[in-house]
């Protein structure tokens, strides 16, 4: 498959359509991705004409229609549409957040320990997260691994939390008493 090149504002949009996907199982009107990326049913519905176009999504006709997303939108988006993806807990102000799955971690500046980050790459919406939240993720599947910190910054176009680690357990680094 050809990688296709979406426009931030494709992808937003593809991305809200995949997300509300997932939680309705139906088809999405184009009014609900409107209100969930912020911009005017208008334009979401040119956006999905060419979405439509890259065969990223599919319309769906009558009064339950809408849009649907398919299996090359979430190839394009690289989710891969688990039919039981692993879930690793997230929670902000220590509450778990539901319909949030942790897609994957990616620490930097390892090198830099007062300057580390972790890339929290997320499928869901985390609109209610800002900036200087306490996050904790974790238990990572194989190395159990908790991470804790604060919101450093978002990137709502990829689903993306950075966090700036205060804490990082992992269980073998347990003292054994």
């Amino acid at each position: 498959m050809q990688s296709i090149e979406l426009t931030p504002s494709q992808k937003k949009v593809l991305r809200a359509l995949t997300n509300l996907y997932k939680e309705s199982e139906g088809a999405i009107k184009g009014e609900d991705i409107a209100e969930q990326v912020d911009r005017n049913p208008g334009t979401i519905r040119n956006q999905m004409q060419s979405l439509k176009a890259l065969q990223l999504v599919e319309g769906v006709p009558g009064p339950k229609g809408g849009y649907k997303p398919t299996a090359s939108a979430y190839e394009t988006l690289d989710i891969q549409q688990l039919d039981d993806p692993v879930s690793v807990a997230l929670k902000h102000e220590g509450d778990l957040v539901e319909d949030v799955i942790v897609d994957g971690i990616n620490l930097s500046s390892i090198h830099h320990p007062e300057l580390c980050r972790a890339e929290i790459h997320l499928q869901g919406t985390i609109n209610d997260v800002d900036e200087d939240d306490p996050i904790t993720v974790g238990p990572t599947p194989l190395s159990k691994l908790v991470i804790g910190g604060r919101v450093d910054g978002k990137d709502d176009t990829n689903n993306i939390l950075i966090l700036r680690i205060e804490d990082m357990i992992a269980p073998a680094e347990k003292p054994d008493h």
